[in-house]
């Protein structure tokens, strides 16, 4: 039989069990761990990869493979990068560099959204240009720089068309390929609940093709990225980074050329992690593509 003893919780007993703070703090501690043990899991490749092409380039350097002078070797390039950064050459570049890209990448997401959704809508449209638009996507973006200096001479614009160009089409591609594999089951739901063609398109096939949508995305800020270089070598308007390294290409100043492609090869790797890497974490997220 049960005494009020028995029932009885002490003193000793309470202070023996854990805080509602205590819980809260070893649980957030517990977080800010694995969060950090993901960081470390994603950063050490990367660092590793770094450290080992620096030590391949300084091998070759140290080979005599060619002069100094022409192949400059880690610690000239890097300090010499550090000097430009300093100085404020690299952000006046950059800035010129980067607003050009934004341009360009967002005139060609429009034209791309619309062309791809205007396709990928209709079977005649997909079969009259279907087959220009891959086309469009094989075409090097240097190929349509004669072409936009004549239109435009030039100018601002003869780089942003042939951006635009180079993205464009891959940015449709990723929609309309998006659409070609979106199950049937979305599309028999779609009818048993009566939507319209629009409803369909919209709460249906467009969400269900953003894992392709997304990849088309990466793929046209690559081209997008790779005209702009191409089309600021040749058209040369002010200080961009395409115009430092022509620049010291013509002067033969072998480590300013070296430090303006890592700080290309910076732009496009950061640019494509922090962004597009981030957003096609999120979507395969969301339709059950990637693990927690």
């Amino acid at each position: 039989m049960l005494t009020a003893d028995d029932l009885d919780i002490t003193d000793a007993d309470a202070s023996a069990a854990p805080s509602p703070s205590t819980v809260a703090n070893t649980s957030s501690t517990g977080k800010g761990r694995r969060r950090a043990r993901r960081a470390w899991d994603a950063t050490w490749p990367k660092v590793a990869a770094t450290a080992i092409g620096l030590v391949i380039w300084q091998l070759v350097v140290w080979s005599g493979w060619r002069p100094e002078y022409v192949l400059p070797g880690p610690v000239p390039v890097f300090e010499r990068l550090g000097e430009l950064i300093a100085d404020g050459t690299i952000a006046e570049a950059l800035l010129r560099t980067m607003q050009r890209a934004a341009t360009g990448f967002g005139l060609a997401l429009i034209i791309g959204v619309v062309i791809g959704s205007l396709l990928a809508s209709s079977r005649v449209l997909r079969s009259a240009f279907g087959s220009f638009l891959t086309g469009l996507q094989t075409m090097p973006s240097i190929a349509w720089f004669p072409l936009a200096i004549l239109l435009f001479q030039l100018s601002e614009a003869a780089i942003t068309f042939v951006v635009v160009l180079g993205a464009a089409p891959s940015i449709a591609g990723g929609l309309v390929t998006g659409v070609d594999h979106v199950p049937p089951i979305y599309l028999r739901v779609s009818s048993t609940m009566g939507a319209s063609r629009w409803q369909r398109f919209r709460f249906f096939v467009l969400p269900a093709s953003m894992p392709s949508f997304v990849g088309g995305l990466k793929q046209g800020w690559a081209f997008a990225w790779r005209s702009l270089m191409a089309g600021e070598l040749i058209v040369v308007l002010g200080a961009s980074v395409g115009f430092l390294l022509q620049q010291y290409r013509s002067f033969a100043d072998a480590t300013g050329l070296i430090a303006m492609m890592i700080v290309i090869l910076v732009v496009g790797i950061v640019i494509d992690a922090l962004v597009f890497g981030m957003l096609d974490r999120r979507v395969r997220r969301r339709h059950g593509l990637l693990r927690d």
